[in-house]
């Protein structure tokens, strides 16, 4: 019996330590992998990757920036990390990357494809585009793809341009086309330009911001209907990360970021002027070099970018030194006799007193607005005071913040500026009367002149003095981030 009774213990014992040991394993088991969404807090990194181009990333005069490069970097702050992006060589490179989480998104400028659904998650839309078919304005516009019976049309490998083309190539038996995966869209659109291709196709947004830099370039006719572009996570179980960035972008319609990124890259290239653009071209280098010494002077001097300052002079007298406008105002620069002197100089119609005249008052107009008011709206603003008159713009800004909007934001005022023109509105403001549309316009052609004068400038296009000091490096960034809204207005 004892011996039994021994036995007895020894197998509760042991069946116990079976259990506890199980137990133990179960709850091992059970601690659960941290959701993305964690390991990306926890790890400070948010990892996107993207390709190069004007409308989705590139590294401008002060730094990364383009439309979905800040629209992620908004993500990031949102979530309290910091951005890393990874550039793929080829487009045809960035759903692999994304599917084999090489990434944790990829914010590329994708459109929304059935056949894409197959191997990524799409978010919900933030822009919509359509594909074009362009050609260059000396050639003869096609009509339709049954007037394009040769191989002269080119798209790039893997894009939704070259999906749609194999989707409807049976209603069009004739057409033929080649597929690149060696260059950019936006170098296909200068093959276009430089007769090396008659035509191409290319998204919507991708055509106006290339028809600044390449003037002839056309729109034949649309291909598709509109197209939706969004970010794509990887396929999986855990939908965390992407349930986040649903509400975020949820969050930026509503607030009014969204808009102002896309203010801040499209807002003023919405009106393609090609005659403008192709006089704006011939003088940069016919007459621009007479001057430039001095806008890079004028730079260093009130820490302004020379670029901005020769769009300022381009917009105000087509680098003109001896234009006179009707009111009297004088010089590239278009300085009264009055703030010509107060900025120290007696001859205004002196090239170099007008531009160094001209920079030192949009410096002090940056300085007189609200600390609050970040870039680059601060610069937007400067430029509509210098057109007309920082009271104008206050009433403006009040008008706006009557009506709802956010006066320390651009795409809200603007949008107020011409009820300047309105006497149920100007009859309430302190200044009255003021053209305000010419005042919208006026910051509209400088931003785009701006665009070109930097584009040239990176592309080897525009000659820069031999001596350029250090100082003139250091210059006033009109890209620096700032999107927090701050409703009063002063």
């Amino acid at each position: 019996m004892k011996f039994s009774h021994l036995q007895h213990r020894i197998s509760q014992r042991i069946i116990t330590m079976v259990i506890a040991t199980s137990m133990g394993l179960t709850l091992t088991g059970c601690v659960e992998t941290p959701s993305m969404l964690e390991q990306v807090k926890s790890q400070g990194e948010l990892v996107i990757v993207t390709r190069n181009g004007p409308t989705t990333y590139y590294e401008g005069p002060f730094g990364a920036t383009g439309p979905e490069y800040d629209l992620a970097n908004l993500f990031a702050e949102h979530l309290g990390v910091t951005l890393r992006v990874k550039t793929a060589t080829r487009l045809n490179e960035i759903i692999p990357m994304v599917a084999e989480r090489e990434a944790h998104f990829a914010a590329a400028g994708l459109t929304i494809t059935d056949e894409r659904r197959k191997r990524i998650r799409f978010s919900s839309a933030y822009q919509t585009i359509s594909q074009q078919v362009v050609y260059r304005a000396s050639d003869t516009r096609p009509k339709s793809l049954h007037d394009i019976t040769d191989d002269s049309i080119e798209v790039i490998a893997g894009s939704s341009h070259a999906a749609h083309l194999h989707k409807i190539s049976r209603e069009y038996p004739a057409l033929k086309w080649s597929e690149t995966n060696e260059i950019s869209s936006d170098e296909l659109l200068s093959k276009v330009w430089h007769k090396e291709r008659r035509y191409a196709i290319a998204d919507s947004n991708n055509v106006q911001m290339n028809q600044r830099f390449y003037p002839e370039l056309r729109v034949a006719f649309d291909l598709t209907g509109p197209q939706q572009l969004a970010w794509a996570f990887p396929l999986g179980d855990d939908h965390s990360l992407y349930l986040e960035a649903q509400q975020f972008l949820k969050m930026v319609k509503k607030n009014g970021q969204l808009d102002q990124i896309m203010e801040r890259h499209y807002g003023h290239i919405q009106d393609f002027d090609y005659v403008g653009t192709r006089t704006f071209m011939r003088h940069i280098n016919k007459r621009l070099p007479r001057y430039i010494d001095y806008f890079h002077e004028a730079s260093a001097q009130n820490n302004i970018d020379w670029h901005l300052l020769a769009a300022v002079g381009y917009q105000e007298s087509h680098w003109n030194a001896r234009a006179v406008s009707p009111t009297g105002v004088r010089g590239i620069m278009m300085l009264t006799r009055a703030t010509a002197a107060d900025m120290g100089y007696t001859n205004r119609v002196k090239p170099r007193n007008s531009i160094m005249g001209g920079g030192r008052y949009l410096a002090q107009l940056i300085k007189r607005l609200p600390k609050r008011i970040q870039n680059p709206d601060r610069t937007w603003f400067a430029l509509a005071a210098y057109n007309i008159g920082m009271g104008h713009l206050h009433d403006a800004r009040i008008i706006t913040q009557t009506r709802g909007g956010n006066p320390d934001k651009w795409i809200d005022v603007k949008e107020n500026l011409p009820l300047l023109m309105q006497k149920r509105w100007y009859k309430n403001t302190k200044y009255g009367y003021a053209r305000g549309n010419e005042a919208l316009q006026y910051v509209e052609n400088i931003r785009s002149y701006y665009d070109i004068l930097v584009w040239r400038t990176e592309n080897g296009k525009i000659e820069q003095p031999l001596k350029v000091t250090q100082t003139q490096h250091v210059q006033h960034s009109i890209f620096e981030r700032g999107l927090t809204v701050v409703p009063a207005v002063m």
